[in-house]
């Protein structure tokens, strides 16, 4: 055995020359008949010679021994068809210069080429077919896990490729459910497609009934997100099975057993995402193409993928700024890693310091950029009216300000749903910053050649710091029970990939109703996400019973928190763009010396870190906030 594993490349070129040797005389025979080899026997082993001589050269040159036979491909059979096609070509070729080809019949060399052909891909064939085990030589192991696949894709049948070279423990696919046209009864390779997407719960009651209940139902379409992946969760949590999804084709591609495929339990993002948005990337690159680029708030989550999508867009410099030093240290060390050629600058710094922010400005001279630093806990800022106004409020400020002194281009503030009709103090605060920016985007744009301010408003992102999610997650690990504050309050959801997609999509809008400038754009999120559904469908998908294995428990609402969000006013004007995913809001502004003053006085006082002035003074400039200012004691001033 080891001498064919140290001579294998050998000994397949010697039987590769063979069967090309054999395969002459053979295409005479078919030619001419048996009959009449023997008046030709002298000028058949003349040709043979010549033609086992330019297969030599041939094959030495086309490597065939180098394929892998018990993953031999479409690939390998056009590259042994290319092989014997050359080899008769120039054994032709010799033959018309030597001979002019006489006595040699004239369709030898043609019916060579599908004889050669066959001899050489039929032992290839053969070998993968028995390691396959398609021939019926061999059994599928007793262990065997039978799954059900949700897709007819290329996915799928990689899938069932890397499964059916596998010699140990396996999955075995008993039938593909088909989520497109594809007709029922067909087949591939070999599993047949039993149904169609919307007769699921009909076909796992016929196979249960048959005794085929699949221990895995695994989703092969990787469009298949959102909705159809929660009712198919659901139904697999009353059949008893699990739910998984295929990882990317790529890793399919490349795995030669089924223990190679990761197959990974449906994740938060399957249920919540949505079908990819039709993205301008040009006008994407365009924007950041070869431009200085600066990202406040770069190590959170928000923040770090922005900065991994604007690098990946071509950048000419791009500046990192955070307060924390160990998200600035771990987001630099990703660029390192990622882009070590990009130009990039990982500055400690605070946007509540403007003489900071102006040095860095001057030595970067950024063209772009993005504000996503910003405060955001909820119930921690309804007692500290003051530090959200410090860095939400005065944080914009004194960027904003800086970007109109040197001449920035364009700043794309990031916003909050809260900031629409706020309830509580982080809300309010973000809508101040939206009208900061939206009052200097006004007068910016009166000067034509100003910054432009761009606000983009969405709601909660998955995974970001201090959101739900994570949260569950860890109650999860630790046993329960998931906390939810009211089993009535609803959140909007996107995921982070998708929010930043747009975010860099909302920065180069141009369309009309933005001319005048103050608008703000919303990210469609959807529809709003119950928490308790939610938070029921993570215990499922930890192969858990809600209220059996992991209890729901309620804990009322917190300080500043609503039952639901909303990403506009009422009076606010909703227009739609060119991008069914952004809209562009209207809200009333009012005149920016008001708003300056206003600013300025609530940033004096949360200096004196006098929390009840702060709130009245909000009050002055968000309307909807009143109501919550009164509630806690302030009074309220006349403007």
């Amino acid at each position: 055995m080891q001498f064919i594993d140290k001579y294998r490349n050998y000994l397949i070129f010697a039987a590769d020359l063979l069967i090309a040797a054999i395969s002459f005389p053979l295409s005479i025979m078919l030619r001419l008949g048996s009959q009449n080899l023997p008046i030709l026997t002298d000028p058949i082993i003349f040709w043979t010679g010549v033609f086992t001589a330019i297969s030599f050269a041939v094959l030495l040159r086309a490597r065939l021994s180098r394929i892998a036979w018990r993953y031999v491909s479409t690939d390998d059979a056009m590259l042994i068809v290319r092989t014997s096609l050359v080899i008769n070509l120039g054994f032709l070729l010799l033959m018309f210069l030597w001979t002019r080809l006489d006595g040699l019949p004239r369709s030898a060399p043609i019916i060579n080429i599908f004889v050669l052909t066959a001899l050489l891909i039929t032992p290839r064939l053969a070998f993968r077919m028995l390691h396959e085990r398609r021939i019926g030589l061999t059994a599928h192991h007793a262990l065997s896990i039978p799954v059900l696949l949700i897709g007819g894709t290329d996915e799928a049948d990689a899938f069932i490729r890397a499964a059916a070279r596998s010699d140990e423990i396996e999955y075995r696919v008993i039938g593909i459910v088909d989520t497109g046209e594809r007709p029922v009864g067909n087949r591939i390779r070999g599993v047949p497609v039993i149904g169609r997407l919307s007769d699921i719960r009909d076909l796992l009651t016929r196979l249960r009934g048959k005794h085929q209940r699949p221990a895995k139902i695994i989703i092969a379409d990787p469009r298949l997100r959102g909705e159809p992946v929660n009712e198919l969760l659901e139904l697999a949590d009353e059949f008893g099975i699990g739910l998984h999804r295929l990882p990317e084709i790529a890793q399919l591609q490349d795995a030669t057993e089924a223990r190679d495929v990761q197959i990974r339990p449906v994740k938060v993002e399957d249920l919540l995402s949505r079908a990819q948005a039709a993205l301008d990337r040009d006008a994407m690159t365009a924007l950041v193409q070869d431009k200085r680029v600066l990202v406040t708030g770069a190590g959170g989550s928000i923040g770090a993928e922005l900065v991994r999508q604007v690098a990946a867009l071509g950048p000419a410099e791009i500046t990192l700024l955070d307060n924390s030093e160990y998200n600035l240290y771990e987001i630099d060390r990703q660029m390192a890693e990622s882009w070590p050629r990009l130009p990039r600058r990982a500055l400690i710094a605070n946007v509540r310091d403007a003489d900071h922010l102006d040095r860095i400005f001057s030595a970067t001279r950024p063209q772009l950029v993005f504000h996503a630093a910003a405060l955001k806990h909820v119930p921690l800022l309804e007692s500290q009216a003051s530090q959200a106004v410090l860095t939400n409020v005065l944080g914009t400020r004194n960027l904003a300000d800086t970007c109109t002194r040197h001449g920035v281009e364009t700043m794309v503030m990031i916003s909050s749903d809260k900031a629409a009709s706020p309830a509580n103090v982080m809300g309010a605060s973000k809508r101040i910053a939206e009208a900061y920016c939206q009052t200097l985007d006004i007068e910016e744009r009166k000067r034509n050649q100003g910054t432009r301010f761009i606000t983009v408003r969405f709601g909660n992102v998955l995974g970001s710091a201090g959101s739900v999610i994570p949260l569950f997650q860890k109650q999860l690990e630790a046993g329960g029970p998931l906390t939810v504050t009211h089993p009535a309050m609803t959140r909007y959801f996107m995921t982070i990939r998708e929010a930043v997609e747009l975010v860099l999509e909302a920065a180069t809008l141009q369309e009309k109703a933005m001319e005048s400038g103050g608008s703000i754009v919303v990210l469609d999120m959807g529809k709003p996400v119950s928490i308790e559904k939610m938070a029921r469908q993570l215990i499922r998908m930890a192969g858990l019973r809600p209220g059996k294995d992991i209890e729901i428990v309620y804990t009322g609402l917190r300080p500043g928190e609503k039952l639901e969000e909303r990403l506009f006013q009422e009076d606010e004007q909703l227009i739609r763009t060119s991008y069914n995913e952004l809209m562009i809001a209207r809200p009333r502004v009012a005149e920016r010396a008001f708003v300056v003053r206003i600013v300025n006085d609530m940033i004096d006082q949360a200096g004196r870190y006098d929390d009840r002035r702060v709130v009245e003074l909000m009050a002055l400039i968000v309307g909807d906030f009143a109501g919550r200012a009164e509630r806690h004691g302030a009074s309220m001033p006349s403007a």
